[in-house]
């Protein structure tokens, strides 16, 4: 199994330039509907993906609001280099190239609508699922 974080823009053609542009994701596929607008699209950086769509606005349970994204690069020197890319693609950076306390070398920039992706060299460790 695994966690595919999906979202909605406005302008996802937008978001798919500035990712792919300013961090480094790769865009896999993009589908559209009948009128041209960006029905699904799938991103990868590294083994990870992400799903992006039109917002349909109105009352649509599946339109996201702003989210939160982390990015694991491996090392600190990848994180860096990706910041550099970042800043040189004029991202707006929220949190400045830092060291956190559990090990982590990160960074966060803002995508064309709010939204904010943090690339860091953490990686989150999966425990075996208990047996019951």
């Amino acid at each position: 199994m695994s966690v595919h974080p999906t979202l909605r823009y406005d302008d996802p053609r937008a978001a798919i330039a500035f990712l792919t542009r300013a961090l480094g994701l790769v865009e896999q596929q993009v589908y559209t509907d009948d009128k041209g607008a960006v029905a699904h699209a799938e991103l990868s950086f590294g083994d990870g993906v992400v799903m992006l769509g039109t917002r349909a606005g109105g009352d649509d349970r599946f339109d996201t609001g702003r989210a939160v994204i982390y990015l694991v690069a491996d090392g600190a020197d990848a994180v860096d280099a990706h910041h550099d890319r970042a800043v040189a693609a004029g991202a707006e950076v929220v949190l400045q190239l830092t060291d956190q306390p559990y090990g982590s070398r990160e960074f966060a920039v803002l995508d064309p609508e709010g939204n904010v992706w943090t690339m860091g060299s953490y990686r989150p460790v999966i425990k075996p699922a208990a047996r019951g």
